[in-house]
């Protein structure tokens, strides 16, 4: 591991997009970067700054050391076959550190890099074919637009998932569409880096097992906390009151609950939690009932002011859905319960997305409160 990171001679770029060009340049020259949604720049520090999605509230700067992101190169290598011979692909500018860390890992093991930010995700499919990528790096909702194209990608395989729950319906268009790769779903943050991932004999609904090097543990009240040597150690710009350090271990907020082998299950963040009635609700839980319930479309929960109850629940279903609200307002109360359940369903042609290919939760309450 260095100061700085590394950009292997055998790198290869297919049509880069002016940011990745310019990562190129700085990397050789060996200057620090500064990645957001302006794309990337160098500066006078020794640390890599980047930009958070905005998922969780307002985008926040990351600090973190080179060597941070480097340790996990090595691991990386192994489990996906990183090298000369791979073409890795990632599918958002560098405003997502996702994105970021696709384009470094593998300019740092001399893979072959096609950014598709620039190509219109109608036509994610078709370049990923063309190129013959063989890595994917992803959000869940930038998988699910790549197998409704229903191209064939038999080139591929390694995809590697990260930022969001991965649907029943999903996990079985990606083996149709990528029939030659193995499918991991990694749980992490912009501040912890990869804290679980899957394997073969992951439990339905859990997000894996420690990631090589993470310890974790969780506390009385199902707190994640994590130690590793992946972790970011400031904030350039922002805060959260969500992120804690204790004893060397760091928690973003989120809760979780381990079985009797060691899975993750993540429940949701801590800020996310909402009181009905005095009752505690996760809307990320509300959501995967959703996602199973109606897997042709991406579900979103939020909360809304509501005087007698403290909040209600409302959920925006994005993409295609055969059922009318009422039906799906009654699973929810069969499943969940009166307090858990949304209390009004809205159907609209697609969710907000943030550049990273999440939920824009902010558009999204908006849009609930004009519908609502």
């Amino acid at each position: 591991m260095t100061a700085s990171f590394h950009w292997h001679p055998d790198t290869r770029l297919i049509a880069p997009p002016p940011d990745l060009t310019a990562l190129a340049a700085l990397i050789r020259a060996g200057t620090s970067l500064r990645a957001g949604q302006g794309g990337v720049a160098g500066h006078s520090g020794a640390d890599l700054l980047c930009e958070t999605s905005g998922s969780s509230g307002a985008p926040k700067v990351i600090r973190r050391t080179p060597a941070s992101w480097q340790a996990s190169f090595a691991v990386n290598a192994a489990a996906l076959d990183l090298g000369p011979q791979s073409c890795v692909a990632y599918f958002s500018g560098f405003g997502a550190s996702l994105a970021l860390y696709a384009a470094l890992e593998a300019a740092h093991h001399g893979a072959t890099i096609v950014s598709l930010a620039q190509v219109r995700p109608n036509r994610w499919a078709a370049t990923l074919a063309a190129q013959g990528a063989t890595v994917l790096y992803l959000t869940p909702v930038q998988l699910d637009l790549i197998c409704a194209a229903s191209i064939p990608l038999p080139a591929v395989q390694h995809i590697m998932v990260g930022g969001g729950r991965l649907s029943a319906q999903t996990i079985t268009a990606s083996a149709r569409t990528c029939p030659n790769a193995r499918l991991i779903q990694f749980y992490g943050a912009a501040e912890t880096s990869f804290i679980t991932w899957t394997d073969a004999d992951t439990p339905a609904g859990s997000v894996g097992k420690p990631y090589p090097g993470v310890t974790l543990r969780l506390d009385s009240k199902g707190v994640i906390w994590v130690r590793s040597p992946y972790l970011f150690h400031s904030y350039a710009q922002g805060s959260s009151s969500d992120t804690e350090w204790k004893g060397g271990f760091l928690t973003v907020g989120e809760v979780g609950r381990l079985d009797a082998d060691g899975n993750l299950f993540v429940l949701g963040r801590s800020s996310r939690m909402v009181t009905v009635s005095d009752h505690n609700v996760f809307p990320e839980a509300v959501e995967a009932f959703l996602a199973a319930l109606i897997p042709t479309a991406q579900a979103a929960v939020v909360a809304l002011p509501d005087a007698r109850r403290g909040a209600r629940l409302v959920a925006v279903l994005g993409g295609d859905c055969d059922m009318a609200e009422a039906d799906v307002l009654r699973a929810c109360r069969k499943q969940l319960g009166p307090l858990a359940a949304p209390q009004r369903i809205h159907f609209v042609p697609a969710l907000p997305l943030l550049p990273a290919g999440k939920p824009d939760y902010a558009a999204i309450t908006i849009l609930a409160q004009d519908l609502t």
